[in-house]
């Protein structure tokens, strides 16, 4: 058990990439670490995995997009990001999840507690897609301005895409990304 994560509050969202299905190995790892681990879904995570896979790793009800689902809770993005959480991490970063979070819109749960959280803890992001969106100006220009403001922004692997190409974008592996969790706390 790592000393670094023990007793730490990951929220941990996770966005609709078809590497999502390593985020469960991630949360594994965090929880295995001694760290109290939230899981926020988004739309998009949820067409490829279903809430109670999180749940039954974290042992805690994952969340939604719905910032205003959760009873009795009215403000959770506010809770999570300013009174519970010891770092955010977006473990995979989709493109529509790294622009959304560039341009500050905050219509769900997890965009509004990016906002609330304001970088008063890290935030770290692990970007997951295929090469060609991954080099698209826009993205690039949206982690350049991340990364500005203060978001970790971690390296993405190069290797076989689940488009069948080969290149940049590919999620990195779990084990990886706990170990910059593990430094950023």
């Amino acid at each position: 058990m790592s000393e670094t994560l023990e007793r730490k509050h990951i929220l941990l969202h996770v966005t609709g990439s078809i590497s999502c299905y390593k985020a469960c190995e991630l949360t594994s790892l965090l929880v295995k670490q001694g760290a109290e681990v939230q899981v926020s879904l988004s739309a998009g995570a949820l067409r490829f995995l279903q809430p109670a896979v999180f749940e039954g790793l974290s042992r805690r009800e994952a969340l939604t997009p719905d910032m205003f689902a959760r009873k009795p809770d009215c403000i959770p993005h506010i809770t999570l990001a300013q009174n519970w959480a010891d770092a955010l991490v977006i473990y995979p970063a989709s493109a529509n999840c790294i622009t959304r979070l560039a341009s500050g819109l905050c219509d769900d749960l997890f965009g509004a507690a990016f906002l609330a959280n304001n970088f008063a803890h890290p935030v770290l992001l692990a970007p997951a897609m295929n090469t060609s969106m991954f080099e698209h100006p826009a993205v690039q220009e949206a982690l350049t301005k991340l990364a500005g403001w203060g978001v970790q922004i971690l390296p993405t692997a190069e290797g076989r895409l689940a488009c069948g190409t080969t290149g940049k974008g590919k999620l990195i592996q779990p084990e990886e990304a706990l170990g910059f969790i593990e430094k950023a706390l």
